[in-house]
């Protein structure tokens, strides 16, 4: 879905004219359509999320599954998964490792996946520092998931992963699901999740799935207002 400048102004709540700086400065996705500035509505959210950035995704919902709502991290973690000691050496084979013990009864949608993994970290590193990456697709509609989820895996070994502040990754969380929207809140989310100092220390001690799953679901219920506005730390 192509944007204009007023509704990208909309969905990051700036004004036009920064937008207009931004687009100067060469700071934010944009193409030139018939002389005017036009945004790609899911680059635009991603790149929100990489700069860490508040955006209001109801602005632009785009396409989705009828009945989808939003799904809150304990769910999403609930569904996907938390796994230990997952193997791999370098980023790619961790990758393959851990869609091997999220999807292991589909093979073929397995590898779909990790190809789109791959192919979004080849633009940019997913890793947002700390130790912590959250590899997701760019285009999460070409799966057959109906609601978006999250696999938790802590690493046998830390690898790099060409993080901001260069320490190397030893948590994934894997977000994958339904629709661009759909993902792209639960990775805002799951950003924003990721400030509460109680849920940082329980990843960090690499503890229980049920210490993981209480400390998120308390997170989620802080964060369960209709009217919450999903941003990244």
């Amino acid at each position: 879905m192509r944007m204009s400048v007023q509704e990208a102004a909309l969905l990051l709540g700036v004004s036009t004219k920064t937008i207009y700086r931004w687009v100067g400065e060469g700071r934010i996705p944009s193409y030139r359509v018939a002389k005017q500035h036009r945004f790609d509505r899911t680059e635009l959210m991603e790149w929100a999320t990489s700069q860490r950035m508040a955006y209001q995704p109801a602005v632009a919902p785009g396409p989705s599954h009828q009945g989808e709502s939003f799904q809150p991290l304990d769910q999403a973690l609930a569904e996907g998964g938390i796994h230990y000691r997952v193997e791999g050496g370098t980023r790619q084979e961790v990758l393959r490792s851990a869609l091997a013990v999220t999807f292991p009864a589909d093979p073929a949608e397995r590898e779909r996946l990790y190809l789109a993994l791959e192919a979004r970290e080849t633009l940019a590193s997913t890793s947002i520092g700390d130790g912590i990456a959250l590899p997701h697709p760019r285009n999460p509609i070409q799966f057959e998931l109906r609601r978006p989820i999250a696999s938790l895996c802590f690493l046998e070994r830390e690898v790099d992963w060409r993080a901001p502040d260069r320490r190397p990754v030893s948590v994934l969380i894997i977000v994958a699901g339904g629709t661009v929207r759909g993902v792209l809140q639960l990775h805002s989310h799951t950003l924003f999740a990721l400030r509460d100092p109680a849920l940082s220390r329980v990843l960090a001690e690499r503890g229980s799935r049920e210490e993981i799953l209480a400390e998120a679901r308390r997170v989620a219920r802080d964060l369960a207002s209709p009217d919450a506005e999903y941003a990244a730390p």
